[in-house]
C-alpha cells in the first residue's frame, strides 16, 4: 500500500527515527503505526517511543536574551525526575530551544493548538492564490493542503527547523534528548519577547 508523508511525519514524532526507516518500517508494517513502532522497538531504533505518555512532573523555565537585550524568551520544559533536570544535556536542550524560539518567533508549540479561525483563513488565502496562479480546481484543494502544512512548519514550535542545523526540527532535538536521558520530555509553553511587538506566548 502507497505510505503517505503524513503516516511517515506521524511515525517520526513519535520515536524520534529518520524518515527513511519510517517510511521502510511503515511498508513492512503495511501502514499500521503501532505496528510499525513495535518494529522499530524490535531493531532497537525507537527509544524515544517507549518514553511517551509518562508523566512529566518536573522540569524547569529557561530564557533566552539576544545580544542587545531587545530580544528574548522563556520556555518551559518538562522532565519526569528532577534528577534529569539538573543534567547537562537537559540543560543544553532547554537553553538550545529557547535561542530557537527566539530567532524563529513560533506562534504554538503543537499544531493542534493552531486556531480553527487562523486555519480557516489561511486555507481561503492559498485557494485564492492558487486559482490566481491558474492552477485547476481539481488539484486546488491538494495544493491548499501541501501549503497548510508549509504554514504549519512556520507556526508551529515543534515542526520548526532548528535554526542551528536545519536538518533537524525542535521534535527531532526533544526526541534525541530522550533517547539519550531515557526520560519523556515536553516543551509545555513558552513566550517570546521583541521589543515594540506584541507577546507571543502558547501553551
Amino acid at each position: 500500500m502507497a505510505i503517505t508523508a503524513a503516516a511517515v511525519k506521524e511515525l517520526r514524532d513519535k520515536t524520534g527515527v529518520g524518515m527513511m526507516e519510517c517510511k521502510s518500517a511503515l511498508s513492512e508494517a503495511d501502514g499500521n503505526i503501532e505496528k510499525a513502532i513495535e518494529l522499530l522497538r524490535k531493531k532497537g531504533m525507537a527509544k524515544a517511543a517507549k518514553k511517551v505518555g509518562r508523566a512529566t512532573k518536573e522540569g524547569l523555565v529557561f530564557s533566552y536574551i539576544h545580544a542587545g537585550g531587545k530580544l528574548g524568551a522563556l520556555v518551559e520544559i518538562a522532565c519526569e525526575t528532577d534528577f534529569v533536570a539538573k543534567t547537562d544535556k537537559f540543560l543544553e536542550l532547554g537553553h538550545s530551544i529557547a535561542m530557537h524560539i527566539a530567532a524563529a518567533g513560533p506562534e504554538v508549540v503543537k499544531r493542534e493548538q493552531v486556531s480553527t479561525d487562523a486555519l480557516d483563513k489561511e486555507a481561503e488565502i492559498f485557494k485564492v492564490q492558487a486559482l490566481n496562479e491558474g492552477k485547476p480546481e481539481a488539484i486546488v484543494e491538494k495544493i491548499v493542503t501541501g501549503r497548510l502544512e508549509k504554514y504549519y512548519k512556520e507556526v508551529v514550535l515543534m515542526e520548526q527547523s532548528y535554526v542551528k542545523d536545519p536538518e533537524r526540527t525542535i521534535t527531532d532535538l526533544l526526541n534525541e534528548t530522550i533517547s539519550s536521558l531515557g526520560e519523556n520530555m515536553s516543551v509545555t509553553r513558552f513566550q517570546r519577547f521583541a521589543v515594540g511587538e506584541s507577546v507571543t506566548s502558547a501553551e
